[in-house]
């Protein structure tokens, strides 16, 4: 009897850091499978189609909502995102573990299609590092900024949905957090876990 891979759901808010943290724990962890989201917006100067994401136009992103292929899909920023479910099922029948890199709102749908799969929420170590990465990006208005932050914000509020939660202070750290809870040792970031509660409220408290 084969034995199925698991399946891991990585949301954050904007900001955070969520994609360079993903990024570097597949270069560490090459057996690791990270599925590749479908997405209706413009690919950015540093992207790569078929790597970071599928562009698509959004007749074709609804064509596939509509037949089902999707296991999760998202309204972000007035963008469609979703998730191969053929892409995901072929990884995990032939036992990888998969990493899939999305939003809250995604990671509810994954979440009651697919109750086996483990959840972690990243977050950054305060608001205003939040802003700052933002604006680091240098790649949206202040208006998109502004709209941003905001969302970030009201997403942040998600982080008991999950069953881990990582703050991404610095980078290293949090990719090793990452792997311990990939190999099962992670009590410490078991969103449970009061010591590190305490730690979540003072992000989401200060500025």
């Amino acid at each position: 009897m084969s034995i199925e891979g698991r399946l891991f759901v990585i949301a954050a808010p904007s900001g955070a850091g969520k994609t360079t943290l993903v990024k570097a724990l597949v270069e560490r962890n090459p057996e690791l499978k990270f599925s590749i989201s479908y997405t209706t917006r413009k690919k950015r100067a540093t992207e790569k189609d078929g790597r970071d994401y599928f562009f698509v136009e959004e007749p074709a992103f609804l064509r596939l909502k509509s037949q089902g292929d999707l296991l999760e899909s998202a309204l972000v920023f007035d963008n469609h995102y979703g998730t191969s479910r053929s892409q995901v099922g072929e990884h995990l029948a032939r036992g990888d573990n998969v990493i899939l890199e999305i939003d809250w709102q995604g990671a509810q749908q994954v979440r009651a299609s697919m109750p086996g799969c483990v959840t972690i929420f990243i977050l950054p170590p305060s608001r205003a590092e939040l802003e700052s990465r933002l604006r680091g990006r240098q790649t949206d208005s202040e208006e998109v900024i502004a709209r941003r932050l905001a969302d970030a914000l009201g997403d942040m509020s998600h982080w008991q949905e999950f069953d881990f939660v990582i703050i991404n202070d610095v980078l290293a750290d949090a990719v090793n957090e990452l792997e311990a809870i990939l190999s099962g040792d992670d009590a410490a970031r078991h969103a449970g876990n009061r010591q590190l509660t305490g730690r979540i409220e003072t992000v989401l408290k200060t500025r």
